[in-house]
């Protein structure tokens, strides 16, 4: 049997970071923040900028901040400033009464029983991708990073807006490329500073959410003038339709463009993550791709034939499970307690800065065989499952990701179609290494060769 394919790494730290190290990870690439033994223990401690904070690996810890007792801490002021001149108030920062309206109301328009109407329009954007694909890869190596991030938005814009997404692609990419590029990452102020107290980097951040919200208004107007149609055709008419079942109130006008920037923003990005780092994995494991191309071979994954299909991709789910735990795009949540607590036995002072780090959490040594390899058959039907809260790619409790099953079919079907199309080789031998900013980005794009099956 052939060993697993076991992806690179950024360097484990060994010893103590100080300050200044633990400064220069967040500003370039924050997987270097923890030492060898997070990956070991249960919990790590540490102080930076004055204030205590704790990773924790436990899953019950892990149970007691996400599940049990969710509203006894809150988002940090930095991940406040990073997100929300993207994501408005929508639900991604909503908290309290405001945040349980907006998912109750939410929720039913992506719920699995909604993906019925929904897969037609992820298969269109699968099948619509190919033409291009083919006549890249006939010029020569191919950016999947790139061709995921466009397949993904056009997943975004027919499944909720039933729009093409080639009127605002460009300038959507452009817009989250700038601020991904100039505004995401945080600064020392960022960190110390209280929400209510501007830094000098949210002058930039408000000139951003000017430009964005213009953007987002464009969108939705255009949406609104297409024909309306017999019943509901996608999310937006989902949305719009939604009402909370107990105030009775529908979504304003800028509710739901909030509501819409989180969709766009949180779903394409992550699942445009999820296909590349799958479609890396798969390159650089033969033996798994073949196994992915025969489980493809022959099913109808257009849109009249997505729906039946999907059951039948157990091992192409698997795949996108196992890039999921490898490369979570999520690769750490930050709370801050609101009042003293304990968490699976471990004391959380007040103001504490809890995280809890899918990356770690996925890699640790006690709670996953082989931690660092490549190894879909973990996530079949049948296989044992890692415990529960060892696993986080979208969450988990209240505030589990509203779109995770729809991010799911979507990678599913968009890999299988491309597995169906191509045999997918990787060019240059430069490692592809996880640089995270918001999300597990890769530190550059490699290029891939495809060649037509």
């Amino acid at each position: 049997m052939n060993a697993p394919f076991v992806p690179p790494r950024p360097p484990v730290a060994t010893d103590d970071a100080g300050l200044s190290d633990f400064l220069l990870a967040v500003r370039t690439n924050a997987l270097k923040m923890w030492r060898a033994e997070a990956y070991e223990q249960d919990v790590t401690i540490g102080h930076a900028l004055g204030q205590p904070w704790m990773l924790l690996n436990a899953p019950e810890a892990i149970q007691h901040v996400l599940v049990d007792n969710p509203t006894g801490y809150r988002r940090t002021a930095a991940s406040i400033r990073i997100l929300w001149p993207i994501t408005g108030r929508g639900l991604l920062l909503a908290e309290g009464n405001e945040w349980r309206w907006q998912r109750r109301t939410t929720a039913p328009a992506l719920a699995p029983r909604m993906m019925p109407l929904l897969l037609p329009h992820m298969a269109h954007a699968a099948r619509a991708a190919l033409p291009g694909l083919r006549d890249a890869a006939a010029a020569g190596p191919v950016d999947l990073l790139a061709a995921m991030q466009r397949v993904t938005l056009d997943v975004a814009a027919r499944a909720m807006f039933s729009l093409d997404a080639e009127g605002f692609a460009a300038r959507l990419r452009s817009e989250l490329a700038g601020f991904a590029e100039r505004l995401a990452r945080p600064t020392p102020l960022d960190l110390l500073l209280p929400p209510g107290l501007p830094s000098p980097r949210d002058v930039a951040r408000w000139r951003f959410r000017r430009r964005w919200v213009r953007l987002m208004d464009a969108i939705v107007a255009a949406r609104a003038a297409a024909p309306p149609g017999a019943g509901p055709r996608d999310v937006y008419d989902l949305l719009r339709a939604a009402r909370d079942p107990e105030r009775g109130a529908g979504f304003t006008p800028a509710q739901l463009r909030d509501q819409i920037a989180t969709l766009i923003v949180a779903g394409h990005e992550t699942t445009a993550l999820a296909l590349f780092w799958s479609l890396y994995l798969l390159a650089k494991a033969p033996v798994t791709q073949q196994r992915v191309a025969d489980e493809v071979a022959g099913l109808d994954l257009g849109p009249d034939g997505a729906a039946a299909a999907l059951p039948r991709l157990p091992f192409t789910a698997a795949v996108i499970n196992e890039a999921l735990r490898l490369f979570p795009p999520a690769f750490t949540l930050v709370r801050q307690a609101r009042t003293a607590d304990r968490a699976g036995g471990v004391a959380i002072p007040r103001g504490a800065v809890v995280m809890i780090a899918p990356w770690v959490l996925h890699r640790h040594r006690r709670l996953w065989n082989e931690p660092d390899a490549f190894l879909p058959e973990r996530f079949l039907p049948g296989a044992p499952t890692p415990p529960r809260y060892a696993y986080l790619p979208f969450g988990a409790g209240p505030r589990v990701c509203v779109g995770a099953q729809f991010a799911l079919a979507e990678a599913t079907l968009v890999l299988a179609t491309l597995v169906q199309a191509f045999r997918i080789t990787l060019t240059g031998t430069r490692p592809v290494l996880p640089a995270p900013v918001i999300t597990t980005q890769p530190d550059h794009a490699p290029g891939f060769l495809l060649t037509a099956t």
